[in-house]
This record gives C-alpha cells, sequence and structure tokens, in this order.
C-alpha cells in the first residue's frame, strides 16, 4: 500500500472561527453598572473583585450570565417559552461571544423537609434502584424506597360502550408500594402543639383567651369562634364536655351564619396549621415566628425512627445495610461501602453512583451524610453541593459562573477548591468568579477589579489585567491584597463564662466548653468539624443570647433597608404627628400608594412568552406615592424625598434640628456602623449584594436587647476592605459590655480575637472535639492543629 508522500506547506490562514476567544461587554447598564465594558477571555479563569457593592454581580450574573439563559430559552417553542420565567434583556449594549451559561451561586437549596443532600443530587435515586435491584427479602420496585412516594391502592369499575345498546362493564383495581411512613408523612419528625401557648383554659371566650398572634377579642377570627353556636361563650374552655371540647380544637371546616354572614368555622388545630404552621419559618413575621417556636415542639418520628422509611423498605438490605442505614453513613464510608459491593449486572448503577459519592469526598463534603436535610446546609455546602453534577461532565467550552465558591472554607479548604476551578478551565471551560479571599484571587488568568466605592460611588471598572497587575495597582483591591491583620499583643480579660457541658449535638463527643463572657470569642475550625452544632446547638437558648445566622433575608420588590429595618415606622408616625394624618399615608404598600401603579413606581406589562416590560410610572414619576401625599412635608422634604436619602445623609437628617428623631437615628447609625452608609432608605431588596443583605441583617438585630451575640461568618460577602471595619465594630460591641461569639474561617478574624476555641481535628466522625482552647498567640506558637498552621503562615509568624 503506497503512502502518500507530504511536501511542506505554507501554514493555513488562522481560521474564521478560531477568532472568537473573547466574551465582549459593552453599555453594560443593570443596577448601578456605568456603561461598564470589558473583553473577557474565553477558558480561562477570571476573577471580579471589589468592594461589597461594586457591581460584581451586576455584571456576572445580571448580565452576562442572565442574557446566556436569555438566548438559550429563546431557542424553544413559543408552547415552551410560556412555561419558563420570563427573562428581560439585560441594560447592555452589546454582548458578543457568549457561551452557555451555568450559575453556581449562594442561594440556600430549598428549605422543603423532605428534601435531603441525597434527593437534590441524585444520589437517592440510584440507591432506591440499587436497593430495588439487590435488596432481600424483595420489597418492591424503587419507589418503595422512597420517603416521597406514599402506599396507595384503589379498585373501582368503568362501563365500556360497544354500541347497539351494549355495555360491558370491566372491573379495575390500582396498587402503588411507596416507602412513605405514614405517621410522619416522610418528614422524620413529628409535630407536637403545647395548648397551654395558645390560650388561657381558665378564661372563657368572651374573656379574650388567646395568646395566639391576631387573635385579638374583637376580631373576626374570634367572633367566628365565640358566634359559631358550638359552645357557651361565658363557659371556662377547660370546663368543655369531651365533644365541645373535639369541636374547639378538631372540628372539620363547617359552614356557619354569624350576623348574616356566611362563614367557616374551622377547629383551632387544623386552622393554626394551614395558616401559620405550614408556611416557611424563614419567611414568617418575626412575632409569629416567635410564636410558632414557643408552641410547637418537635420530635423523632417514633414509627420509623427519623429515617422517614416504612419497616418494609428498612427490612430489606444489601448484606446487613439497609437504604436508611446507608444515607445516614457519613459519605466517605458510604462511597467505601458501594466500593465493596461486587454484582455485575448493576455495573454501569454503582459506576455511577461511585463517581457521585466520590465527587462529594473530592470536593471535601465526604463528612456529610445522604439523609441531612437540605435546608440545614449553609451557603457554601449547598454551593458545593450544587457543583457535583458539573464535575464529571464531559460539557467543554460552557462557561462556568460561580459566587464566592470559598465561603463556609477553611484555610485548609481553600487549595483543593482551586484546584477544582482550575480543573474545569482546563478542560476548555471558561470560568467566571466573584471573590474577595487572596487565596483563591491568586489563581486568576485574569482579573477585573470593580469600584471604586460600592452603591452610586462603584460600578466601573477600577483594573483589568494580571494578578501581579492588580497587586501593584493603586485600586482598595490592590492596595488590600497583602494586608495581613497581626495577632494582638494584649487581649481582654472574660468577666465570666457560659458553661457547655456533654455537648453530643450531630457530630459532637461529648463537649465540655467554657466560652468566656465579656470579650470577642471565635469558634474556628475545618468545614463540618462541629463548630455549628457546638454555638448553634449547644449554647441555650436564653433571654439575652441574639443568633444571627446565615441564613438570607428574603424581600420583594417592595421590600428596602427602610421597611426590613423598621426604620419607616418612626417616620411615618413623624410625618403623620406633623401634618395631622394618618401614618398609613406615608406608606407605599397602604393608603398612600400611587393609584396608577399600586406603589411599586413602575407599571409591569405581561407580554405572555416575551419578556415582560417595565415602564416608570408617568402618575407618579416612580415616586411610588399618590401626589396629595408628597404635599405633606417634614424637615422640608416629602417622604419620597426623605426614602431617596443615602443612610449617610438620613444619620445626619434626623439627628438634630426639626427633623430630629431619636428612634429614626438610632436604626441608621446602626446600619451606618456596618458600612451600609451609601444605600439609599428606599432601594428595593432585590438589588443588594449578598455582602450588603448580611450586614442590613447585622444591622437589624444590634438593635435587639441581649448581651451575648452569636454571629455565624460575618465577613460572608465582604471585601478585604469591609473585614478592617466588621472587626471595629465587633470591638465596639465588646467594649459597650456585649460578649460577642464568632464563627469563622478568615484569619483577620481569628488574629483580632481574644479568645479562639478550635474544634477538629477533621470533618464528620474524624472531628467534634475540641484541639485548641486560648489567646490567638498561643495558637499561633503551638501550631498544633491546622487552623494554627494557617494562621501562623497568615501573620507570618
Amino acid at each position: 500500500m503506497s503512502k502518500v508522500t507530504r511536501t511542506d506547506r505554507q501554514p493555513a490562514e488562522p481560521h474564521a472561527a478560531d477568532s472568537h476567544d473573547l466574551i465582549r461587554v459593552h453599555g453594560a447598564r443593570e443596577n448601578n453598572l456605568k456603561d461598564v465594558s470589558v473583553e473577557l477571555p474565553k477558558r480561562r479563569l477570571t476573577v471580579f473583585t471589589g468592594v461589597s457593592g461594586s457591581g460584581k454581580s451586576s455584571l456576572v450574573f445580571d448580565t452576562i450570565a442572565a442574557e446566556s439563559q436569555r438566548m438559550i430559552n429563546e431557542t424553544y417553542s413559543a408552547f415552551l417559552q410560556g412555561f419558563m420565567p420570563t427573562l428581560a434583556r439585560p441594560e447592555v449594549d452589546v454582548l458578543e461571544g457568549l457561551t452557555t451559561a451555568i450559575t453556581v451561586d449562594q442561594q440556600r437549596m430549598g428549605s422543603d423537609p423532605r428534601s435531603t443532600v441525597g434527593t437534590a443530587t441524585d444520589a437517592n435515586a440510584m440507591l432506591r434502584i440499587l436497593f430495588s435491584r439487590l435488596g432481600k427479602p424483595y420489597f418492591g420496585p424503587p419507589g418503595a424506597f422512597s420517603f416521597n412516594v406514599a402506599s396507595v391502592q384503589a379498585s373501582g369499575g368503568f362501563t365500556v360502550d360497544r354500541g347497539s345498546d351494549r355495555t360491558k362493564t370491566e372491573k379495575v383495581s390500582f396498587s402503588r408500594t411507596g416507602g412513605m411512613c405514614t405517621h410522619c408523612e416522610g418528614r422524620g419528625t413529628v409535630s407536637d402543639i403545647d395548648l397551654a401557648q395558645l390560650y388561657d383554659d381558665s378564661k372563657s371566650l368572651s374573656e379574650d383567651p388567646f395568646t395566639i398572634p391576631t387573635y385579638t377579642g374583637g376580631g373576626w377570627v374570634v367572633r367566628v369562634i365565640a358566634e359559631s353556636g358550638f359552645f357557651d361563650p361565658d363557659k371556662p374552655i377547660r370546663a368543655y364536655t369531651k365533644k365541645e371540647r373535639h369541636d374547639f380544637l378538631y372540628r372539620e371546616p363547617t359552614k356557619v351564619k354569624i350576623n348574616g354572614i356566611n362563614l367557616t368555622y374551622e377547629g383551632l388545630i387544623p386552622k393554626l396549621q394551614k395558616s401559620m404552621l405550614n408556611k416557611d419559618r424563614e419567611s414568617m413575621q418575626p412575632h409569629i415566628r416567635a410564636f410558632v417556636d414557643r408552641a410547637v415542639t418537635f420530635a423523632t418520628c417514633p414509627e420509623c425512627a427519623g429515617t422517614r422509611l416504612t419497616e418494609g423498605a428498612r427490612s430489606s438490605k444489601i448484606g446487613k445495610i439497609s437504604i436508611a442505614d446507608a444515607c445516614a453513613m457519613e459519605i466517605r464510608d458510604l462511597a467505601e461501602w458501594v466500593r465493596g459491593i461486587d454484582e455485575p449486572s448493576v455495573t454501569p448503577l454503582l459506576t455511577a453512583l461511585q463517581h457521585t459519592l466520590d465527587s462529594f469526598v473530592e470536593i471535601g463534603l465526604g463528612y456529610l451524610s445522604l439523609d441531612r436535610a437540605s435546608g440545614t446546609l449553609s451557603g457554601g455546602e449547598a454551593q458545593r453541593v450544587k457543583m457535583i453534577r458539573h464535575l464529571g461532565s464531559s460539557l467543554t467550552d460552557v462557561t462556568y459562573v460561580f459566587d464566592e465558591p470559598t465561603i463556609g472554607l477553611h484555610p485548609h479548604d481553600i487549595q483543593r477548591m482551586n484546584n477544582l476551578l482550575l480543573r474545569l478551565r482546563d478542560k476548555g471551560n471558561t470560568v467566571l468568579v466573584v471573590e474577595h479571599k487572596p487565596e483563591a484571587i491568586a489563581i486568576a488568568d485574569h482579573v477585573v477589579d470593580l469600584g471604586p466605592g460600592a452603591g452610586t460611588a462603584g460600578g466601573t471598572v477600577c483594573f483589568e489585567g494580571t494578578v501581579e497587575g492588580l497587586r501593584a495597582s493603586d485600586t482598595v483591591t490592590g492596595r488590600h491584597l497583602d494586608d495581613r491583620a497581626a495577632v494582638k499583643d494584649t487581649v481582654r480579660e472574660a468577666t465570666g463564662t457560659l458553661p457547655v457541658r456533654g455537648a453530643k449535638a450531630n457530630n459532637l463527643r461529648e463537649v465540655d466548653v467554657d466560652i468566656p463572657l465579656g470579650v470577642l470569642t471565635v469558634v474556628t475550625g475545618v468545614a463540618g468539624s462541629g463548630k455549628s452544632s457546638l454555638v448553634h446547638g449547644s449554647i441555650p437558648a436564653e433571654e439575652g443570647v441574639i443568633a444571627v445566622d446565615q441564613t438570607p433575608i428574603r424581600g420583594s420588590r417592595r421590600s428596602n433597608p427602610a421597611t426590613y429595618t423598621g426604620l419607616l415606622d418612626p417616620i411615618r408616625k413623624a410625618f403623620a404627628k406633623a401634618n395631622g394624618v394618618k401614618p398609613a399615608l406615608f406608606s407605599a404598600n397602604s393608603e398612600g400608594a400611587c393609584p396608577t401603579c399600586n406603589g411599586a413606581g413602575v407599571i409591569y406589562t405581561d407580554l405572555g412568552m416575551m419578556a415582560g416590560v417595565s415602564t416608570t410610572c408617568e402618575d407618579c414619576g416612580g415616586k411610588r406615592f399618590d401626589a396629595s401625599v408628597l404635599e405633606y412635608r417634614f424637615g422640608g422634604r416629602d417622604i419620597s424625598e426623605v426614602l431617596a436619602m443615602s443612610v449617610a445623609e438620613a444619620e445626619e437628617f434626623f439627628r438634630e434640628g426639626e427633623a430630629r428623631i431619636p428612634a429614626a437615628h438610632r436604626i441608621v447609625e446602626r446600619m451606618a456602623d456596618v458600612g451600609l452608609g451609601y444605600l439609599t432608605l428606599g432601594q428595593p431588596l432585590t438589588t443588594l449584594s449578598g455582602g450588603e443583605r448580611q450586614r442590613l441583617k447585622l444591622a437589624t438585630h444590634m438593635g435587639d436587647k441581649g448581651g451575648v451575640y452569636v454571629l455565624d461568618e460575618p465577613t460572608t460577602g465582604l471585601h478585604l476592605a469591609d473585614v478592617e471595619q466588621l472587626l471595629g465594630l465587633l470591638d465596639r460591641l465588646v467594649d459597650s459590655g456585649k460578649s460577642v461569639i464568632v464563627i469563622e474561617h478568615h484569619q483577620a478574624v481569628m488574629a483580632h480575637a481574644d479568645w479562639i476555641i478550635d474544634l477538629g481535628p477533621g470533618a464528620g466522625h474524624d472531628g467534634g472535639r475540641v484541639v485548641f482552647e486560648g489567646t490567638p498567640a498561643e495558637l499561633v506558637a503551638a501550631r498544633s492543629t491546622l487552623t494554627g498552621e494557617h494562621l501562623a503562615q497568615y501573620v507570618g509568624a
């Protein structure tokens, strides 16, 4: 066979398809961006830096990722687009070179009690198939091992018309075997209501016996009960007969007529279940949440022992392990168990399951179990769980967008996360990362620094180039990139202790520790070592303990810093008193709302499967209030002008003179203390960044009365420059006589502490012990733990 001899040729001209190696953004104006133009290299790792609120998420998520998603949605038929969320085109002149964007953000996973780590990652689905094939004794198909599938049996008949007056009746029956525990309905816990927290049984209905929010004497809710005709309104509740008590607490919905109006009476317990108890706890108003916490107790289901599964599903085993046992194992142990199953008939299934479990271990989540409720994961854990499905993906030329992937990671774990990001890049993908940690910024191929400030003082590109170029630049990020906090020479002395004895929540191993009071205490340790279990699960939730956790604040377009912090209440009352009118007039969500836009400031036009259009309301000009309301003034300003002020302006406005409102001044002062002086009072919460929301929440809790503050990773979303301000705030809290306990991974906070409690040495069953107690200087000198090693490197000891 002859071979063709190739002669040397001139190199071919570059192919036109190879010229598209940049993502070009020109004239981006989303949120606070000011005509931003950048060119981002494809198949490289680009990190976006800048102070919190400078516009990083607006550029990466709200512009680049949002437009990519919108264009993908437009490839579907109009029919399918009708079922998808409608996305408006971002405010940008030109976007070129986009590829499919996959976003992995900080959003917490759903808090549905039936959602677990296993159901969120498909690991449970594969385990169910495995047990349905190999489990002994055989129990049923995969659905029989699912705690979200109930067992159903039905039978009946239907008539078949065969024409010419001939009909035939056929009997049918249907059954489905599910794995849901019937007692707890697959939740693993049962709730019990403390009746003593609902009413005073020594009183009658006419004596206003209820202690439930909104159940007030003259209200319709109480009138329906009292005037239903089922009870004597003057008879004490404790004197009710068995039937009256059943009707009072559990009666099915029944039509009643009161004063000629048809209404529905329902027993107190089912009524409460529907109106309050079935709602997400975090979405409740504070006083409703406090009532629910007081009145409802949750206990492990006695029938399924918290496994959520029926006896039949638990009795089918592979070896000596049931599916409940498998889901309760730490994932790294489960991966070893799966590796030991040798069954050729399910080899493809075992390979896929093994890959998923190994991804958990590789990403640093091997200490979790598949039955862990997804709503209990921290923001960082939730983000890494979402990453798992992308690790083994064979897709290339995809744009991956990450929002602070190092959140919740100990310095020891950050290198592992960096390696994963580099691996995604090396497969030919474009990786865009919003990040504050210097260790993560260091691996970037390209850096875009936004700023120089936050809010209206930001929104411009201050630097674009390499990490070395950023370090040499005179931007805020460049100046702070090599910041290192020094260990304090002297630390404060404790004024007392908060004893914790025999703590064994989750992975804690009978921990005894004395947490000092009157000082700044930092609880450290690798992710999964038991920090949150110790602080949130073991410190008694007494009066005076104020816990500020990581749960994100919720809010619609109508919510703003003034409504969230309670600032609007004293402002409305002051306007009402000064003008002799009702306070409700000064709320855009109440009587004072512009009738045209209903207080939204914009008018939304729904265009079906096309993106909806919002236009500024012509009648109020976006001010949200009725014109007649804007005639009322206080301190020379109308209500819309007050809400357009920045926090810094408002602090001066409410401090003295005719506009002096001490209650309002205290709230804006706290907002300024946490570094939010640039926010406007009426800015919608939906436009705030993650770091801004975290600090707004902290500012709100600073007004609570209490002597002990418990903060869970308060540096989340904070720029290096903002961390200094946070340390100053923590110092002021301690110097004012408070005790501050912080769960934190940031070395600057550790170095600034008066006392450190380090948990470990590892995660999951390798953790749960106190491995160090003492001052930061002692921890650096000892270098006896992972935290000590990294803190010593950080301070240059």
